[in-house]
């Protein structure tokens, strides 16, 4: 009788953490979508291997924020923007929910794009595949239930494991992998930190945040439950950025420091050492899986956030009748990225330039969720402790101070 109780609490154990696994996973792997495969891509064509250092440090930001974020969905039961509002003056509420749209809607026509580019390398035209890539997902919202939808979610993410292998396959120097990675190889110039900047707002991205914290409340994880949601949260962030460096292995590996990309076709270049003349199909499959990931997630994070601030009914697991305002904000942002995403640009410059955006509105939303995970009449005892502190402030600080930067060559240039 003995030995059957520790195996039935190692069974109950795993069950509760496949249970709870998903939105930490679906939230930084969504960050891996087409703007940001175009900006790790660019980050290894343009500096080769001297960006990986740079992600090291942005994958401890990633862990730190999106922990957080886990854990204010977990014990408050609310999503970001329900305990913005609640917690700091209305207008610093519609003032973080200003910039969300603002950003959101920008990285949904982008996500677009990424469908209709994707689809083009295989000889379909975007003028039908966007629409009907916009029907599909639609459909998985409006008449699917949570648990359903997150499983195709997770099923999408399986395109980004080609990556790994196309940097090893690439042989690249290791030593000189290492070296980048483990020491700061940084370049004194505009381009570079604009670069950083895109690299941060690709990877630490608000609408991870809102749809961690949404999720994990949407499916009614409790406190118990914590530690599984907390790993879920680490093991996705953790994840998603070995996909990133991947990239930006196989990238520099392949055509390191032939400049920025320029089209679609240039980035596939990386997966010539999986796929080889495949390379190209290879590579359309992986943007058309992130791209229509990120498509379902950023709106939806959009929906949440809105339909909290107003304090709206706001679950994927409910109908048109009972939320309309969630669903029909979901609806909307999916007719007018795809119509916008039907207009003809440079998609590589669109997709940079909106994590770039992304990078720059980022330290206010990092800003509230640091405030709100500080506070301990909100969180109790699961409120930051004094090394979090120090550490989640610091991520937050040298985000900032890099988007000011950003901004202030930007307008300088201008002028």
């Amino acid at each position: 009788m003995t030995p059957a109780a520790p195996r039935r609490s190692t069974a109950k154990r795993i069950a509760v953490i496949v249970a709870v696994m998903g939105p930490g996973l679906i939230a930084a792997n969504a960050g891996n979508d087409a703007g940001g495969i175009a900006t790790y891509a660019s980050a290894g064509s343009q500096f080769a291997y001297r960006m990986l250092f740079v992600m090291v440090l942005v994958t401890i930001a990633l862990v730190v924020v999106q922990e957080m974020s886990a854990r204010l969905g977990v014990h408050t039961g609310e999503g970001l923007v329900s305990l913005i509002r609640e917690q700091f003056p209305l207008r610093w509420g519609a003032f973080a929910t200003a910039c969300l749209v603002v950003a959101n809607l920008g990285l949904v026509v982008s996500e677009f794009a990424g469908i209709g580019a994707a689809l083009e390398l295989l000889h379909v035209s975007r003028y039908l595949s966007v629409p009907i890539a916009a029907v599909v997902l639609w459909s998985l919202v409006a008449f699917g239930s949570y648990r359903y939808v997150e499983r195709v979610f997770l099923l999408l993410t399986l395109p980004f494991l080609a990556y790994p292998i196309a940097a090893v396959l690439g042989h690249p120097s290791w030593t000189t992998v290492a070296t980048h990675t483990l020491v700061p190889h940084f370049i004194a110039s505009r381009a570079f930190l604009v670069v950083v900047v895109a690299l941060i707002g690709t990877t630490i991205t608000p609408y991870m945040q809102l749809y961690q914290a949404a999720a994990v409340a949407d499916r009614g994880t409790g406190a118990d439950d914590y530690r599984s949601a907390r790993n879920d949260a680490v093991v996705g962030s953790i994840f998603c950025n070995v996909i990133s460096m991947s990239i930006i292995i196989a990238t520099a590996a392949a055509i390191g420091g032939s400049g920025p990309l320029s089209s679609t076709k240039q980035a596939a270049l990386a997966l010539r050492p999986v796929a080889g003349s495949a390379a190209t199909t290879l590579f359309a499959l992986g943007l058309l899986g992130a791209s229509a990931l990120a498509a379902a997630v950023v709106p939806l994070s959009t929906a949440y956030a809105l339909a909290e601030a107003v304090g709206a009914e706001r679950s994927v697991s409910r109908g048109f009748r009972e939320a309309p305002l969630f669903l029909g904000l979901f609806t909307g942002q999916l007719v007018v990225g795809a119509l916008i995403a039907l207009a003809p640009g440079n998609l590589i410059d669109l997709l940079i330039d909106t994590q770039v955006l992304n990078g720059v509105i980022s330290p206010i939303f990092l800003t509230f969720i640091l405030v709100l995970a500080n506070r301990r009449s909100l969180l109790g005892a699961a409120a930051n402790g004094p090394r979090m502190r120090v550490l989640a402030t610091a991520c937050v600080a040298v985000v900032a101070v890099l988007a000011v930067a950003v901004v202030g060559l930007t307008v300088a240039g201008w002028l």
